[in-house]
């Protein structure tokens, strides 16, 4: 007795045929929203069920480790609040000369008319875990759209800049951090006040760039944010000069730095409020425009002419 196949739409498709199906839908997923964010929407909303989820998955890591440091902790606490005491009396003098210092500055300030400087607000947050790349240096905090969190945001710790805001979800938001290689940040020498530009290299380091192979760096040297970005603040602490290669056959030195904020470290952070947009004096801004918005400028200034000379 001959044994017949059975019909194509009873046996459905081949696995080989399946799997070549499911590949290209994939790379087309991918290839579409890396290039017009187009699932951005959708991975939000997934985010909003997906978050209970990962909350559940982690309470008994996180209840095995509170468990674990709750007997560990009493006696660091006590020695910690021990050197806090003796610290805050040995930087007394120095606290109350500061805020002298800062009272006489904002006093002479408004007395030449400068600007007043922007002052430093933010929320805390917490360090939920690290992102699941392993090519990129990114953290997840627990503060989200719900918190009035937005893109761009600067993240500091308690000695510096630890990274950005650049992507935000409604009960999380990503951060990327300084050691990234997307990340740039604006910085000045606090030494010489020469102002550059620090990446990251990936590695835990970070590169000082465009300086001329003859500029004036040392080792040690601190870098701090210049606030030409308009997003850092400026002043903040970002890095150290550790080694600087010379080499006169190119025209730029390579300058590496470490990161004076505890960026792979502890899981308290505080995100710094968006600064205010600057305005732009009206003739900077139709200079910038173009003839097309200087052309009714300079009509009106000819009529005005017009009608004096008449």
């Amino acid at each position: 007795m001959d044994h017949q196949p059975p019909p194509f739409f009873k046996r459905g498709p081949a696995p080989l045929a399946l799997l070549s199906f499911y590949v290209a839908l994939s790379v087309a997923l991918l290839v579409v929203d890396a290039r017009l964010q187009t699932l951005e929407v959708l991975r939000q909303a997934l985010s909003m069920f997906t978050h209970p989820v990962q909350h559940l998955a982690q309470m008994p890591a996180q209840f095995l480790d509170n468990a674990g440091n709750y007997f560990v902790s009493v006696s660091r606490l006590q020695d910690e609040n021990a050197q806090l005491k003796r610290a805050r009396l040995d930087n007394v003098a120095t606290l109350l000369r500061t805020q002298h210092l800062e009272v006489e500055n904002q006093r002479l300030r408004n007395l030449l008319g400068v600007k007043e400087r922007q002052q430093a607000s933010g929320q805390l947050a917490q360090i939920l875990y690290s992102a699941r790349d392993p090519y990129s240096r990114r953290i997840v905090i627990d503060k989200g759209q719900q918190d009035k969190v937005v893109s761009g945001q600067p993240v500091i710790d308690d000695a510096g800049i630890v990274g950005q805001v650049t992507r935000v979800f409604p009960f999380v938001a990503e951060v990327t951090l300084i050691t990234d290689k997307e990340q740039a940040v604006p910085v000045q020498i606090v030494r010489t006040g020469l102002r550059s530009v620090v990446f990251g290299l990936g590695n835990g380091q970070l590169e000082l760039r465009f300086l001329p192979a003859n500029a004036d760096v040392k080792d040690g040297d601190v870098l701090v944010t210049s606030g030409l970005d308009g997003i850092f603040l400026p002043g903040f602490p970002v890095a150290r000069v550790v080694h600087i290669e010379r080499d006169t056959s190119y025209s730029f030195a390579r300058i590496f730095c470490m990161p004076l904020a505890s960026v792979e470290n502890f899981s308290e952070v505080m995100i710094l409020d968006p600064r205010p947009a600057v305005v732009l004096p009206e003739q900077l801004v139709r200079e910038a425009a173009g003839p097309e918005a200087r052309s009714p400028v300079r009509s009106g200034q000819a009529k005005k002419k017009r009608l004096k000379k008449d």
